[in-house]
């Protein structure tokens, strides 16, 4: 079985660097073993591409893309916490933000952009417990932000 990094090079995906962070907060927080990465906004090499509610400016399809997007900065963060992804026992929990027009209902299937990739990267060990939350608005009017909880051993 290939480990998660090399998962992630058969998806055709390269593992960003840490975002920095927005304002006063630090990528990720360790304790025992598990690890809480903070909010990921879809930062591509510095660049927020899309920006804009979702059932508004932006369509759910593409705010799901933006959501893997997300994911994949938390596993960043997160590897850079423990070094090998290998060492991820589980995904726990993600939690995932959906800046909404008032009539958009769809925040799950957005936050399964996410979940999706979790899944794919880590098979077993990164299905988890969510929750998706539609709110007004976002950081910089970023469509979709996520964070998540891993057991690390």
């Amino acid at each position: 079985m290939s480990t998660p990094e090399e998962r992630i090079t058969e998806l055709g995906l390269e593992l960003p660097d840490v975002v920095t962070p927005l304002a006063s907060y630090v990528p990720t927080a360790r304790t025992g073993s598990l690890v809480y990465t903070s909010g990921q906004v879809p930062v591509v090499k510095g660049e927020i591409k899309v920006t804009g509610k979702v059932g508004a400016e932006v369509s759910a399809e593409v705010a799901a893309e933006q959501a893997r997007i997300c994911a994949l900065n938390c596993v960043a963060a997160l590897k850079a916490e423990v070094g090998e992804l290998s060492r991820v026992v589980r995904i726990v929990k993600v939690v995932g933000f959906v800046a909404s027009a008032p009539d958009f209902h769809g925040q799950p299937q957005v936050i399964n952009g996410a979940s999706d990739l979790l899944g794919d990267i880590f098979g077993d060990a990164g299905k988890h417990a969510r929750s998706a939350v539609g709110v007004a608005v976002l950081p910089r009017n970023v469509p979709v932000e996520v964070e998540l909880i891993a057991e690390v051993s």
